[in-house]
């Protein structure tokens, strides 16, 4: 995995735990469910410092709480997102899409077994517990979809694609 576009907490249990980055001056602290230690970890190490810790109950309440925390945001503002590698994948493509950068951004992963894979043969994102490299059928077009080790910063999705492509109709592949 030394070429790759998928960060190293998503893809290494083994990976160091993220300390967030103390030259910010606010930070916004999004939890997703599980995710509670490292949650309270970084808020101790940011005592007395303007934090904005949100608790969220899904991806899709931690990228509104994102929105709204970046309406007001000015230089020196820290995301930092606690959950599944998924999960963080998914807010760290919102972080991108509005403009973060990966500096601003820090990450504590608790889980690394989920992936959401994206089929580029029906455009439809496949979550499955699955390995890189491994193959899981797609939730749209029934292909099986070889997860490639790349993911896509604007969705953080995984590029899926069909596993044995190459071999003709004729020999049994899936068309």
């Amino acid at each position: 995995m030394t070429q790759t576009s998928v960060p190293r907490w998503a893809w290494d249990a083994s990976a160091p735990a993220a300390e967030p980055d103390l030259r910010g001056r606010v930070f916004t602290l999004l939890v997703l469910p599980g995710a509670g230690d490292v949650a309270d970890r970084w808020t101790a190490t940011l005592a007395g410092r303007d934090v904005r810790r949100q608790d969220c109950g899904d991806i899709d309440a931690a990228v509104a709480a994102l929105r709204a925390d970046l309406a007001a945001a000015r230089v020196g503002h820290r995301v930092l997102v606690a959950g599944t590698a998924r999960e963080c994948l998914a807010v760290r493509a919102a972080g991108v899409r509005a403009g973060l950068g990966d500096d601003e951004m820090t990450f504590g992963v608790v889980d690394i077994a989920e992936r959401a894979v994206w089929c580029v043969h029906c455009d439809t994102t496949t979550h499955a517990a699955v390995e890189i490299d491994a193959v899981v059928p797609c939730t749209g077009c029934d292909r099986r979809l070889l997860v490639h080790p790349h993911v896509s910063r604007l969705s953080g999705a995984y590029l899926g694609f069909m596993v044995d492509a190459e071999t003709l109709a004729s020999e049994g592949a899936v068309a």
